[in-house]
């Protein structure tokens, strides 16, 4: 494993065990292969594991250049039937996927950028069948806060602390976001939270030269944040929010 899919696992190895729970439960959906969309999934990283899995996957991102690479990856893993790229963006949603048509969403890291969040979800909810779910990724506020101070930026920290709920425009940097201001959003688009976990509550603080010279280190430290992912007292450490959400 190169030092770069040792960074890689550390950081999305609790969303991937938390998809593929999801997706290897009995009743999940309605087919052998789940129809997922993935909602800014650049170049594959979710979306050719999952075809390889067998499932349906389309990507919709606002880049020419990721929608190349994804092409290219999905044909190097023999995918490609599975895999379709489709220029756009979460505004875009409502026009590109017919309504009530997908078993999975996945919005990672997006939300954050988007004028109105409880807007992208209504519009993420109107695409879901009766059942389907989502997995969102956001951004963090208290990590986000600490990791300003660390760094030197204290009014960028203190603008970030006093930030209001992020259900207006997105300010420089996007949104961040608590547990307690994700739940109410996807509850007001009709999506009830399933699960919250944890990520990333080590990952950025551990130094990569550790990953790459200490043998075992990386497989220790993904079965540590695998640990920590759903107590509760390390949400507020953690660089990212995972919430599992069903339509």
């Amino acid at each position: 494993m190169s030092a770069s899919e040792r960074r890689q696992s550390v950081r999305t190895g609790v969303v991937w065990t938390a998809v593929r729970e999801l997706l290897d439960a009995p009743g999940a959906f309605h087919e052998q292969q789940a129809r997922i969309v993935d909602i800014g999934g650049g170049t594959g990283g979710f979306a050719v594991p999952l075809a390889e899995l067998g499932h349906h996957v389309r990507v919709i991102d606002p880049s020419p250049d990721a929608l190349a690479a994804l092409d290219r990856r999905a044909r190097e893993s023999g995918v490609a039937g599975r895999v379709t790229g489709q220029q756009g963006d979460l505004g875009d949603l409502p026009g590109l996927v017919e309504a009530g048509s997908v078993d999975l969403v996945l919005c990672h890291g997006v939300l954050e950028v988007v004028d109105d969040p409880a807007a992208a979800l209504a519009a993420i909810a109107g695409v879901l069948r009766p059942g389907g779910h989502l997995s969102l990724l956001v951004a963090q506020r208290h990590a986000a806060v600490v990791a300003r101070a660390m760094a030197g930026h204290f009014q960028a920290a203190r603008d970030l602390l006093d930030a209001g709920t992020p259900s207006g425009h997105a300010g420089r940097g996007g949104h961040r976001f608590t547990r307690e201001e994700l739940e109410p959003l996807l509850s007001a688009a009709g999506l009830g939270t399933s699960s919250v976990q944890a990520v990333r509550v080590f990952a950025d603080l551990v130094p990569g030269s550790l990953l790459d010279l200490e043998p075992g280190a990386t497989a220790a430290l993904v079965a540590l944040e695998q640990a920590v992912a759903t107590r509760p007292e390390y949400f507020p450490l953690a660089t990212q929010l995972h919430v599992v959400a069903r339509a």
